[in-house]
């Protein structure tokens, strides 16, 4: 008997703030820049990159620049877009 398998998509299971911020939390602590802004690639994705242009007042074309492997999104980018995603940043000792 073959085991079927498919690829997995962590877009597929990041449904609410909480699933957003556990996912980003583990980039923040252990992942590279590079890795962060892949995690944030994918978030944008489960969330729908229209809607998240929508909710935060950039455009499409503009997140997907940012966003992208060679993008470096602004701090007000990124503050933007984690609103839009409900979760945010912090400081901790």
């Amino acid at each position: 008997m073959t085991i079927e398998t498919k690829p997995w998509d962590a877009a597929e299971v990041l449904n609410t703030p909480a699933d957003i911020a556990a996912y980003l939390d583990a980039y923040l602590e252990d992942g590279t820049p590079e890795e962060l802004l892949g995690a944030l690639r994918t978030v944008a994705r489960a969330r729908g990159m229209a809607e998240l242009a929508r909710q935060t007042g950039v455009s499409r074309e503009a997140l997907y620049r940012a966003l992208s492997e060679s993008g470096n999104p602004t701090l007000d980018t990124l503050v933007r877009v984690l609103k839009a995603l409900g979760v945010r940043l912090a400081v901790a000792a």
